[in-house]
């Protein structure tokens, strides 16, 4: 990374965390340069059995824009596609951090029983897969258990904020009886975690996420 202020890129799935990882970079990175990176039709094509083989492609062309824009870092902000983050990073020579990486190690921290919570079902499989393969690096062995919210993705697309903060509490409520920490799986997730009271840890992605990649720069 060069000595000057740091140049970092957000890959993102929907307009909807623009401005919220926005807010938290220049908390965490004051004087950075942001650029963002959006193609909001990745969640929908994933779904595509015509369209779904484009996706990695798609990223990699993204990822290798960002470094040829001189980016320091690049962050993916949405965890249907972290799975392509290692070789997108390779492929183009530039970092590339996995938004929920860091809330995943602080889960298998947390407590024994992990509830997954999505508002997509191509959230969940890449969510519990990274929550496996963080609680095997710490050497312990926690129970999974999720659930997709319905409803609540639409809600939000739709710019109805809060209905999907409604259905996603209700949801952290139903979850937080069973279980030791409570896990949101998406960025846009984050919200609801505010109009919520449990009596255990619920977790998101955006700011352990920009957190982490604060402190990733600041190593280099």
């Amino acid at each position: 990374m060069s000595s000057s202020a740091p140049r970092i890129a957000f890959l993102h799935t929907g307009a909807v965390n623009i401005a919220p990882f926005g807010a938290l970079a220049a908390e965490f990175l004051p004087g950075a340069t942001v650029v963002n990176y959006l193609d909001d039709r990745i969640v929908a094509d994933l779904g595509d059995d015509a369209r779904a083989d484009s996706v990695p492609e798609r990223i990699g062309d993204l990822v290798r824009a960002a470094a040829a824009g001189g980016a320091d870092a690049v962050m993916f902000t949405c965890s249907s596609i972290s799975e392509l983050a290692a070789p997108a990073a390779a492929a183009a020579g530039v970092p590339v951090l996995r938004v929920d990486e860091a809330m995943a190690d602080a889960a298998v921290r947390s407590g024994r029983r992990i509830r997954v919570l999505a508002t997509l079902p191509t959230t969940c499989r890449p969510t519990l897969g990274l929550l496996q393969e963080r609680a095997a690096l710490a050497g312990v062995e926690p129970e999974f258990t999720s659930e997709v919210i319905e409803g609540a993705f639409a809600a939000v697309a739709g710019g109805d904020r809060p209905t999907h903060d409604r259905l996603v509490a209700a949801a952290i409520e139903r979850g937080a009886a069973e279980a030791d920490v409570i896990v949101l799986a998406q960025a846009s997730m984050a919200s609801a975690a505010e109009a919520v009271s449990v009596d255990v840890p619920v977790l998101t992605s955006p700011r352990l996420g920009v957190e982490r990649l604060a402190q990733s720069l600041a190593a280099r």
